[in-house]
């Protein structure tokens, strides 16, 4: 248990240094200012459902993405498919596994993919297009490790490789999300941190920035085609650090209840405040629901719902699902679809 606390102190200590040193403290919002903003897209269906408060509760493949400490907590082997209908038709796929290995931790993979569909290039002379088509990916795959340290306290790695492209342009970057979960001394309340996409910055770069330059129009008889670069910026990645806590109000065989609260400080917005509730009936159909951003200026979301599905076939093999909907005002609304499969 001392171990487990002395290493607590240690992952504080770390948070808020790494917070002072991204300048987070600040009167200035900062949207708009980072690469890869595909990763601030929460993934799986439950915890989408309870408003993304997940950080403390973590405990499927999701929590690659939330808090990958809380792999420890999913036995033997898992999967988990996730299908997000995002903003102005666009979708969002996640796919996740994960292995327990009893006393030497869990390991797994995680992929997350858009799907933007192809697309015409149309230009100022020819604004019903080209002819030609061209196409955008937002990618990220990761490998990551979680380990019970104590009875009572986990701690989690993901690395992981972020892939951008459109046309003929790309950016790769490298991060890695750290979390850990402990459970505290009062009973049914566990405490959840995660840092995500500590990473590098990341450029567009390729043949779609290549241009022809003329560096003097007005002068005749010069060479107005010189092969030229466009210069474009490097982006941090949306570097977020999250602390939850996890409340088991109800937890019998019969019915479950659970609270979760989570604070959010991210690199390229302001704070805000997750709240998240689920009741569970006899471990078979699950009601969710929770308010996400709350506090944060501008923000178009709101309050979320879900339903999941459980149940056993064949063995010991668990097969799951779930649907999410989650309100973004003006913009209308986003869902998710999940399916998982635990043996």
């Amino acid at each position: 248990m001392k171990f487990g606390i002395s290493f607590l102190i240690i992952f504080v200590q770390f948070w808020l240094s790494s917070a002072t040193a991204q300048d987070l403290v600040s009167n200035v919002s900062k949207r708009g200012t980072s690469a890869a903003s595909f990763l601030e897209i929460g993934q799986g269906a439950r915890a989408t459902g309870m408003g993304s408060a997940f950080v403390a509760i973590s405990d499927d493949e999701s929590a690659f993405y939330w808090n990958p400490a809380g792999l420890t907590r999913i036995e033997g082997v898992g999967i988990l498919f996730d299908h997000t209908n995002w903003l102005a038709g666009l979708s969002y796929n996640y796919l996740a596994a994960s292995y327990n290995i009893g006393t030497f931790g869990t390991v797994g993979f995680s992929l997350t993919a858009s799907n933007y569909g192809d697309m015409p290039v149309t230009t100022v002379d020819n604004p019903n297009g080209t002819g030609q088509i061209f196409s955008v990916t937002d990618l990220a795959v990761s490998l990551g490790y979680a380990i019970n340290l104590t009875d009572n306290f986990a701690i989690g790695f993901n690395p992981k490789v972020v892939y951008q492209s459109i046309w003929e342009a790309s950016a790769t970057g490298f991060a890695i999300d750290l979390g850990i979960l402990y459970k505290t001394p009062f009973d049914g309340v566990v405490l959840g941190m995660s840092i995500s996409n500590l990473g590098t910055k990341m450029q567009m770069q390729g043949q779609t920035l290549l241009v022809t330059y003329d560096p003097d129009p007005t002068t005749t008889g010069n060479n107005g085609k010189i092969p030229a670069n466009l210069g474009t910026d490097s982006w941090s990645l949306p570097l977020n650090f999250r602390v939850g806590l996890s409340y088991s109000l109800i937890s019998t065989d019969l019915n479950k209840l659970t609270f979760d609260v989570d604070a959010m400080h991210p690199t390229d917005n302001y704070e805000s405040i997750n709240l998240g509730v689920e009741y569970v009936f006899d471990n078979l159909v699950a009601l969710r629901a929770g308010y996400k951003s709350l506090f944060l200026p501008g923000s178009e979301e709101s309050f979320a719902l879900g339903i999941g599905l459980r149940e056993a076939h064949i063995g010991n093999v668990i097969v799951s699902l779930s649907y999410a909907y989650q309100n973004f005002g003006r913009l209308n609304y986003i869902q998710k679809f999940g399916a998982g499969i635990n043996f």
